[in-house]
């Protein structure tokens, strides 16, 4: 989910919290609660400082060891700990476990959109994208909204934020079943799927979907449970070549390839370099697929430059590839 619906959740948590006879009995253990609760919704996103060394490395690390299951451990602790050490007079046990459940509720959530986490690590390094709740969805974050709004205005936080989250849990199992329906449809039309990736937008009736058939990709739309198919092409395996091998030992095409499950791949050779391009197909946007890599080699196969990320414009995209440093192979 995005930044501001985790922090909420973090308040709403706290609200919850209220329902604890020993948070009742303590204000400055609801004190260190509040601070550990929007700590913990956000702490494992706290890894966006990859950022700041370049997208390759954001892409293959983010949501990825701070959203594993050791790291939900750790983080309820480090974050309790710490608020700990100036409380130390509140109750150790109780600070930890409403920390560790915004931390584990943090995770929960993002296993739903179609970015997805690590979160079975180490048992798997797959990607987890369950693909029915948009990244910032508007009724979630709203209802949040309007339960702070109300404690705010005297209201009880704990019933709130409990008949809240009891809606929450009817919504996600609506969203759950629309996506269940769109991928029977999808199934029953064409036989052969061998993968459907769903991106919801955040409008509730329109959906991104990116298919999988044992010869062809198709990239459509479902609005209203209509599905509409906007783009397809072949399926085509990677080469077996010297270009293709060493485009692989590029890093920003290697964390894209660890990260995307559906794309197709072009080769470009033009008078003075070769070009190997892996566009993701699940971001249709305006008629362009924005998150690509991109390598760019010289006669010689010695890389000249790379990238990987968005870009909403090939314009853009090229003036990415003319400020990226030759990126060394692994």
């Amino acid at each position: 989910m995005d930044t501001g619906t985790h922090i909420t959740m973090g308040v709403a948590l706290a609200g919850m919290a209220t329902l604890d006879p020993a948070v009742q009995q303590d204000p400055t253990l609801f004190q260190g609660i509040m601070i550990g609760t929007i700590a913990g919704s956000h702490a494992p996103d706290f890894d966006t400082v990859l950022k700041l060394r370049n997208n390759a490395v954001y892409l293959r690390h983010h949501r990825g060891v701070t959203h594993s299951v050791p790291a939900l451990i750790l983080w309820g602790i480090l974050i309790s700990g710490l608020i700990y050490i100036f409380l130390p007079s509140v109750s150790f046990l109780h600070l930890w476990l409403w920390t560790f459940l915004a931390v584990i509720l943090h995770v929960f959530v993002d296993i739903f959109n179609a970015y997805g986490t690590q979160a079975y690590r180490p048992f798997t390094n797959r990607w987890v994208a369950y693909g029915f709740i948009n990244t910032f969805d508007p009724i979630i974050f709203g209802l949040h909204i309007v339960g702070i709004v109300a404690w705010v205005f005297g209201a009880p936080p704990g019933p709130v934020f409990l008949s809240l989250y009891s809606i929450l849990i009817l919504y996600y199992i609506k969203r759950y079943l629309q996506k269940k329906a769109l991928v029977h449809k999808i199934e029953r039309y064409y036989g052969n799927v061998e993968g459907i990736a769903t991106s919801p937008t955040i409008k509730q009736n329109i959906w991104r979907l990116a298919i999988t058939t044992e010869d062809s990709f198709y990239v459509a739309r479902a609005i209203d449970g209509n599905i509409q198919i906007v783009d397809k092409f072949h399926r085509l395996p990677l080469p077996n070549n010297k270009i293709i091998a060493t485009a692989k030992e590029d890093k920003n095409i290697s964390a894209f390839l660890s990260f995307s499950p559906v794309y197709r791949w072009e080769i470009n050779v033009y008078d003075e370099l070769t070009e190997v391009r892996f566009i993701d197909l699940r971001y249709r946007s305006k008629d362009h697929y924005p998150f690509v890599a991109v390598v760019q080699m010289d006669d010689s196969l010695k890389i000249i430059s790379s990238y990987t990320g968005w870009v909403f414009s090939e314009q853009k995209l090229q003036d990415k590839l003319l400020t990226e440093d030759a990126p060394a192979p692994y």
